[in-house]
């Protein structure tokens, strides 16, 4: 596990923002796993009560399955990511329902279809990073990764006050994906030095599966 705060009394400030995640396993009964198909869709509009319920009846109703989700509230839009399955049949009942749906409450919605990913043996890391509120830290934070072929599977960011003094803080919650060649006690010094160069307080250790 790393930890290192730039100044006393940081870690104290550090806030986690946790995304929803939502995970249903079911397929439709005689359905051959072969014909599955996967479906990203994104969904953005102006907010109010109701949408994630909507959005979620549009699948459920056509049959479909929701594997995974990110919604959240930015300032007054509302934004949803979701991949959807279901065979070929109810995949096309499910783009009918959400280009109704999209008529009806103008939400912009887009549908792609997909396929499974297929993954290299990995460890995940969590990285929870914050830090007074500057310009670029999320440039800086995806080019150390990038720059070393390290994908970013999941990403979270906040900019909030400082509860007692008011200042202006960002956070940053990141989950990485680290190759079984990579050498995590190198990467570890490089990440911890990167941090002291950009006065970044970071905690990074393995994420629980």
């Amino acid at each position: 596990m790393l930890r290192r705060h730039s100044a006393p009394g940081k870690r104290g400030l550090m806030h986690r923002v946790f995304p929803v995640h939502c995970r249903t396993l079911s397929r439709q009964p005689g359905s051959p796993k072969s014909m599955e198909k996967l479906m990203a869709i994104s969904a953005m509009g102006p907010d109010r009560a109701g949408l994630i319920r909507d959005l979620s009846q549009a699948v459920t109703a056509a049959g479909g399955s929701i594997r995974e989700s990110r919604m959240i509230a930015l300032g007054s839009e509302f934004a949803a990511v979701m991949l959807v399955s279901g065979n070929w049949h109810t995949v096309n009942k499910i783009r009918d329902r959400l280009e109704q749906l999209q008529r009806d409450t103008g939400l912009t919605l887009s549908v792609r279809d997909t396929e499974p990913r297929t993954l290299e043996p990995s460890a995940p890391y969590n990285i929870d990073v914050v830090t007074l509120d500057q310009e670029g830290i999320v440039l800086r934070l995806s080019s150390f990764f990038a720059n070393r072929t390290l994908e970013i599977a999941e990403m979270n960011t906040r900019r909030y006050n400082a509860p007692h003094t008011g200042a202006a803080m960002f956070s940053v919650q990141m989950v990485v994906n680290l190759p079984a060649q990579i050498h995590v006690a190198t990467l570890r010094e490089e990440f911890l030095d990167f941090c002291d160069e950009h006065n970044l307080d970071a905690v990074m250790e393995p994420a629980q599966r």
